[in-house]
């Protein structure tokens, strides 16, 4: 599901079609007997004219499921069942402990912010001190979840040293922690801040709300935390550059907000030592995980202030490696490994456990590599994957040739073979989700359509150049292709109705490969990595 990289020549990008067009190829016409695609370097690669290699290996990925909660989904053993029956009171008191510090912090945070209307500058000190109360509250509540002592390991720095702090991400409990312990500025999700009492706390923390989705939004949180960071008035800046929790066995691959600014950044690395109980927010519904939280006799966490890490100014270190750096840092603290999953994997997941298959891990991909290196969205991924997921793969998340092209709603023809041919690089006769394609070069293949240079391509020069890739193509059948690259239905199809129709359906790319190759039209490799909308 990944797009060709110049460097290694490894392919790979998203699959298929939403909208269905029957394309019917007549298999005694003579114009059948010839290739459907002119001579080429590689006459069995419909996608050769762009650059795209035929017979490359996919990318190997990562066998580790970050997002796995080891917990078994029933109570495992005598020792747990018995264990929670006789925590159930304890629970119900805990619960009740949790409720009246949720309670008593939330009004001393709205008597605290009472009258407080410059939220953009620093809040005044006597405000602060007034936040012990609902941060002392916040304390409690990790008692009543059985947190009863936290091993802390090395010290914070100075905000003065240190503007920045960035931690691993876990559960739901590292916040409120740092909460007690720092009482910091929070980078956090939009959506939170309509969270009932917690919206009302985490905006006392000045938080910096960012929506993950948004260009503009992400750039604005990260002129806020260059802003706030340098200035000493303002308390440290808390991240969480993994940008969703993990199940702390593994690193995921860093987000670059808090590192983009170029100050110093002192790293965390937070741990949950269990016999019995994983207290990880993986895949595991909230209510379940606070339950079993409340039913342990006690629940271990440990904290650990790693040496600061500062960019190298003399080398002008990018901020991408200064993330590697840092996040190299904390893996190493835990004995972990790094790995390039993100929170694009975390709504693969998702989406494959919305669909009830059966190992939803298959169709994970490292989605921070395939975003730096290809261009591919995340929000674009989980809309490949719906329609992979349409194609009916099996247990193992294999897909084969029947299932391909009836998704695609493709005749068995030559170009059907081809084009599943060039996606089954390993030659199982099946592909997987995981299995590359190409970066579809769309401008080039617009301009050569529109003959007339009107920015527009219309039924007649659309019909010539589908024409030239099937020849035994009905006029109402190039109609419905018609259709479905005229996005806005004004019957001319623009540029960005073209972009749009190929980035839903990339493996369409080949029907404009004998107009640009009997052209002499090609493609370095260099372009296929590059972003095209």
């Amino acid at each position: 599901m990944v797009a060709a990289a110049a460097g290694d020549a490894s392919l790979s990008a998203p699959l298929l079609a939403s909208d269905h067009i029957v394309l019917t190829v007549h298999p005694d016409a003579a114009d059948c007997r010839r290739p459907l695609i002119p001579p080429t370097a590689d006459d069995g690669n419909p996608f050769a004219f762009i650059g795209a290699r035929d017979g490359v290996e996919s990318p190997d990925t990562s066998p580790i499921d970050p997002f796995r909660n080891h917990t078994a989904a029933a109570v495992g053993g005598l020792y747990e069942g018995l264990k929670i029956l006789a925590c159930l009171p304890l629970a119900a008191a805990r619960l009740v402990l949790f409720g009246a510090c949720l309670a008593v912090g939330f009004v001393a945070t709205l008597l605290a912010l009472q009258g407080w209307k410059d939220r953009q500058n620093p809040m005044p000190q006597w405000r602060r001190r007034a936040m012990w109360v609902t941060r002392l509250c916040a304390r409690a509540i990790l008692f009543s979840f059985g947190y009863h002592w936290i091993k802390r390991k090395g010290k914070p720095a100075r905000r003065e040293i240190a503007p920045i702090i960035v931690s691993n991400h876990v559960s739901y409990i590292e916040p409120i922690f740092f909460f007690y312990e720092l009482f910091p500025i929070i980078v956090s999700s939009e959506s939170h801040d309509s969270m009932p009492f917690v919206g009302t706390i985490i905006r006392a923390m000045q938080v910096i709300y960012v929506d993950r989705f948004s260009r503009s939004s992400r750039k604005h949180a990260v002129n806020e935390i260059k802003r706030k960071a340098s200035c000493n008035r303002f308390p440290q800046v808390l991240l969480f550059p993994e940008g969703t929790t993990s199940n702390g066995r593994v690193i995921i691959s860093f987000q670059l907000g808090a590192f983009i600014p170029g100050y110093p950044v002192q790293p965390v690395a937070v741990r949950y030592p269990y016999v019995h109980f994983d207290q990880s927010w993986g895949n595991i519904a909230l209510g379940k995980l606070m339950f079993r939280m409340l039913t342990q006799f006690h629940n271990f966490m440990e904290v650990e202030y790693l040496p600061i890490v500062s960019p190298n100014e003399i080398h002008k270190e990018s901020a991408a490696h200064f993330a590697q750096r840092t996040a190299r840092a904390i893996a190493t603290a835990l004995n972990v490994p790094q790995t390039s999953h993100s929170f694009g994997d975390f709504l693969l997941l998702a989406k494959a456990a919305e669909s009830k298959q059966e190992n939803t891990a298959l169709y994970m991909v490292e989605m921070a590599w395939i975003q730096s290196a290809l261009h591919l969205r995340a929000l674009e991924a989980v809309e490949f994957l719906e329609i992979f997921l349409s194609m009916n793969p099996d247990r193992s998340g294999y897909v084969e040739f029947h299932d391909f092209i009836g998704t695609l709603r493709l005749k068995p023809c030559s170009l059907a073979e081809k084009i599943f041919g060039f996606v089954d690089v390993q030659k199982l006769g099946k592909i997987t989700f995981k299995q590359p394609l190409f970066r579809h070069a769309c401008e080039l293949s617009f301009r050569e359509c529109d003959v007339n240079e009107t920015n527009y391509v219309l039924k007649p020069e659309f019909h010539d150049v589908v024409s030239m890739a099937i020849p035994s193509l009905k006029f109402d059948e190039i109609d419905a292709l018609f259709t479905l690259f005229d996005v806005d239905g004004d019957r001319r199809i623009s540029k960005n109705d073209f972009v749009l129709c190929m980035k839903r359906n990339p493996l369409l790319i080949a029907l404009f490969a004998p107009k640009l190759v009997r052209k002499g039209v090609s493609l370095p490799e260099a372009s296929l990595v590059e972003e095209v909308y």
